[in-house]
């Protein structure tokens, strides 16, 4: 970043502070990992009753119904970390793999660039390794 850019960069980051905290003083010091708290994993069977076939009988089931909410987070890129995270934790907890959930993450590289992609990759690899430490 040259230093006329770095200028306008952090001009616009202040200017977005301010708008945020006039908006709304509680969102001055958002934490997005904070809110993700507020909204548990849901189990299984919860997660097939609404976005499975419960109600869409004809349609897709919650697994694949999660990794296709996912690809279309992934395009978002960081603005949307802590979706990326819940719609991760869904999609294990109705079926999809670790491998499934990479894969869609690495095709949507062609559509959000790839650092959208190498984030939300990275953000996958927290939650496997959230997984992975309950299961010990």
């Amino acid at each position: 970043m040259n230093a006329d850019f770095q200028k306008l960069f952090m001009a616009m980051m202040e200017q977005g502070t301010e708008m945020a905290r006039m908006f709304n003083p509680a969102l001055e010091s958002f934490n997005p990992k904070a809110f993700e708290k507020m909204f548990p994993t849901l189990p299984a069977d919860m997660l097939e009753m609404w976005f499975g076939k419960t109600f869409n009988r004809d349609g897709l089931d919650a697994r694949t119904r999660l990794l296709v909410t996912l690809a279309g987070q992934v395009t978002l890129g960081a603005q949307a970390e802590a979706p990326i995270r819940l719609t991760i934790r869904h999609a294990l907890e109705a079926g999809a793999t670790e491998r499934e959930i990479a894969e869609v993450i690495f095709q949507m590289s062609m559509f959000g660039g790839v650092p959208a992609m190498t984030k939300a990759l990275e953000l996958a690899r927290e939650v496997f390794d959230e997984k992975s430490g309950e299961n010990t």
